[in-house]
């Protein structure tokens, strides 16, 4: 436990069945008059979005649309929207859609923002480091998921994909790149597939399960991401089987916020290490490909904290009264690589890996920011080894 700590949540949640229907609402509180609204094609002719922007006129104010958003956005799609941005005179931000949306609109803020303050014109001039390059705050923006897991309507980060160097980086970490409000409509998610439902709520578990035990815990986090596990382990078998369930997706999209909200100012651990740094060598899916990596993380890492991953047990439902904290923690490390398999999360094979690659995503793993604050300090061989173990589920 860190001797001092620092936790932000600038954002400003509004939360529940309706909460979409605010949107004009508060573009007029920002002071917003030409919005960009960062989406996908697919998303863009969603009805829910459809009848808010209808009403935006009423409230002074004309969005302009930006439907090329596609998983894993990059740096060319992002530093094009900030261009259209620019083109258009946008003076604010809405994200519709999942984390790749929610993630370009925060970082399109980046680049828009920064230009004039600190000469970067693409967003790879924002990688985080050692040195924080943002200096300024991204425009007033507004965030609506449309998936319940990747919890970017409240976390002060972005991932951008750079193929040139076949990798995924961060940007952010700083209250200048928070989205100003979320609103958290669980209607917006009940069209999701049974495959993308189980794939974004793995993530969420692994935001909460990664926050709860990594080096950067404290109480603060602890609370949102505890009552995230709990959540999820109640509710997303449940909302997989049965996807038009509204309390359980409603369920779902606070565990999925929550777990946003356990970042605080820091990241993550290995699993997501290895997920961003994999994920950026091929097109997959992030929330399943970390959902498989999630459990022979834990597994890995339980000895080294075993009372927070006993802890996790008993938010999962699988402790047992007299059990040992190791045996307990063993428990919740195999009830997450259970619940993959369960929900039918996809193997590394399945998703075009190969056990040759092992030593190259080992090391690429290894170089990422978010080793160091895993349970347990690894060494290239250990991500080799769990790498290994993850081939060998599903």
């Amino acid at each position: 436990m860190p001797s001092l700590s620092t936790y932000i949540l600038p954002t400003q949640v509004v939360f529940g069945v309706g909460a979409i229907e605010q949107l004009a609402v508060w573009v007029r509180r920002l002071g917003v008059r030409r919005p960009l609204v960062v989406t996908t094609g697919h998303l863009a002719h969603h009805p829910l979005l459809g009848n808010e922007l209808q009403a935006l006129p009423a409230a002074g104010a004309e969005a302009v649309v930006f439907d090329r958003v596609r998983p894993n956005p990059d740096v060319a799609l992002v530093d094009e929207a900030a261009a259209e941005y620019r083109r258009a005179d946008c003076d604010g931000l809405i994200g519709f859609g999942g984390g790749s949306a929610l993630d370009a609109a925060k970082a399109i803020g980046v680049v828009v923002s920064g230009v004039v303050t600190n000469g970067g014109g693409s967003i790879r001039g924002y990688e985080w480091a050692r040195e924080q390059p943002i200096r300024t705050a991204i425009p007033p923006t507004i965030c609506i998921p449309t998936t319940a897991g990747s919890g970017s309507e409240v976390t002060l980060w972005a991932v951008v994909t750079d193929p040139e160097r076949r990798l995924k980086f961060n940007v952010g970490g700083t209250a200048l790149i928070a989205p100003a409000v979320a609103l958290v409509d669980p209607r917006a998610t009940l069209g999701l597939s049974p495959e993308m439902t189980a794939a974004t709520g793995m993530d969420a578990l692994a935001h909460a399960v990664e926050c709860y035990t990594c080096d950067y815990a404290q109480p603060i986090t602890d609370a949102v991401a505890l009552q995230g596990v709990e959540i999820i382990g109640r509710w997303l078998v449940r909302v997989v089987q049965h996807g038009q369930d509204l309390d359980a997706r409603t369920m779902m999209s606070a565990a999925a916020t929550l777990g946003g909200m356990a970042y605080g100012v820091e990241s993550a651990g290995a699993a997501h290490a290895m997920s961003q740094t994999a994920g950026g060598t091929r097109e997959v899916g992030h929330g399943a490909l970390t959902a498989r990596l999630l459990g022979p993380v834990m597994e890995f890492s339980y000895p080294a904290k075993p009372e927070r991953f006993a802890r996790l047990a008993q938010a999962l439902g699988v402790a047992r009264p007299g059990m040992a904290s190791l045996e307990a923690a063993r428990a919740a490390a195999r009830r997450v690589t259970q619940l993959a398999d369960e929900l039918g999360i996809p193997s590394m094979r399945a998703m075009g890996f190969r056990e040759v690659q092992i030593p190259e995503l080992g090391a690429m793993a290894f170089r990422d920011p978010q080793t160091l604050g895993n349970a347990r300090a690894l060494t290239q061989r250990d991500y080799e080894d769990i790498y290994r173990r993850a081939f060998e589920a599903g």
